[in-house]
């Protein structure tokens, strides 16, 4: 009788996981449907070759992600996850270069949401290497 409790108790941060990684894992799965559309979207940000940065950016984003769910080197998927939407989010979501108004109060509200995120993925792999994902 035990075990729905205790399974429980071990789905709830797997979810918890699941929804942090799902703006990469939904963020990778887009980018390989649609390549070409992934292809612009670093011409945009000036990354050069552009193939190569959407090639990379998939399989970074979805080697990370499952590294967090699976909990193998979840501590480093999440670090690495966490410097990688920090350093994104300086060139995405740079609301300081618009003008004053809608565009740039949205703007400003997606770099701080990214930021959130990368706290989240620090305290991920913070625990992990605390052993708190283990039961330790």
């Amino acid at each position: 009788m035990n075990r729905p409790a205790s399974l429980r108790m071990d789905i709830v941060p797997w979810l918890a996981l699941l929804a942090l990684c799902s703006a990469y894992l939904q963020g990778a799965v887009c980018k390989l449907i649609d390549f070409d559309t992934a292809i612009g979207e670093m011409r945009h940000f000036g990354l050069a070759p552009p193939v190569l940065f959407a090639a990379g950016v998939i399989v970074f984003e979805l080697v990370c992600s499952l590294a967090i769910l699976t909990g193998q080197l979840r501590w480093l998927g999440a670090f690495a996850l966490a410097l990688f939407t920090f350093a994104a989010n300086f060139l995405a979501n740079a609301w300081w270069h618009e003008a004053a108004g809608p565009a740039c109060d949205m703007m400003m509200n997606g770099f701080f949401e990214h930021l959130g995120l990368a706290g989240a993925f620090v305290y991920v792999g913070w625990l992990d290497r605390r052993g708190r994902f283990h039961g330790h």
